[in-house]
């Protein structure tokens, strides 16, 4: 029973989302808000993340919440003051939102090397309408990327739905830009990858990776014993 109650919260937060998507739907393409989007949902889990953190080390007491060391131990990303969700959605409503937007994804990507130029930005580009954006940005405010403790779980299925969901928009069923998920758990079924490395040359969202290391832990095989490239 409680399983059920748990996939019935994530299929809802994930109809949520493409209701976004569908909010933008207009002067942009579905390959250009599937960015818009994706954008958000990444940005969302990073803010959500950080902010778990930083109400434990509230919580604790220590006067550590803003020490950036105390985030990057924990694998966490530092996000700046002015880059934070609460400041974003402040301005969910303000013709400047793209702006913002961009500025905090400028800022958390200064702060984090490896999120330098992989972060989207340009959402303040004048094909976006900024009325919609701000809806989208409201929707996002009332989910929880990090709920029940899930993590990165919830953030991969979330993903990989839009994903499959956009692939469906552009009419990508040869493959082209997806490949659905059954079909790259039947390569790592026959792969068998319980060490060495896994090489995805193509490897888009990572498909082949998350379901490599599902196959490992489901084979109680350890996960030290693999690397990826891609």
């Amino acid at each position: 029973m409680a399983k059920k109650a748990k996939d019935v919260k994530e299929k809802s937060i994930e109809d949520r989302i493409w209701d976004s998507a569908n909010k933008l739907r207009g002067n942009l393409t579905a390959s250009e808000y599937q960015n818009v989007v994706l954008g958000l949902v990444f940005l969302k889990y990073i803010s959500d993340c950080f902010e778990k953190r930083y109400n434990e080390l509230v919580e604790e007491g220590d006067g550590f919440e803003e020490d950036r060391d105390e985030y990057t131990a924990e694998h966490v990303f530092w996000v700046p003051q002015d880059a934070r969700w609460n400041v974003i959605a402040s301005k969910a409503h303000s013709p400047e939102i793209g702006q913002v937007i961009d500025h905090a994804l400028e800022e958390i990507g200064r702060e984090n090397p490896r999120l330098k130029k992989v972060m989207p930005n340009n959402y303040s580009r004048p094909e976006i309408d900024k009325i919609r954006l701000g809806e989208v940005v409201e929707i996002f405010d009332n989910m929880d990327m990090h709920a029940q403790g899930e993590g990165i779980d919830l953030f991969g299925r979330v993903y990989e739905y839009c994903l499959q969901n956009f692939a469906a928009e552009t009419q990508s069923s040869g493959g082209e830009f997806y490949t659905p998920s059954c079909i790259v758990r039947t390569i790592v079924e026959v792969l068998q990858p319980f060490e060495g490395r896994v090489y995805d040359p193509a490897c888009g969202s990572g498909g082949m990776f998350v379901q490599s290391a599902k196959f490992v832990q489901q084979h109680q095989g350890n996960l030290r014993n693999v690397t990826i490239y891609g």
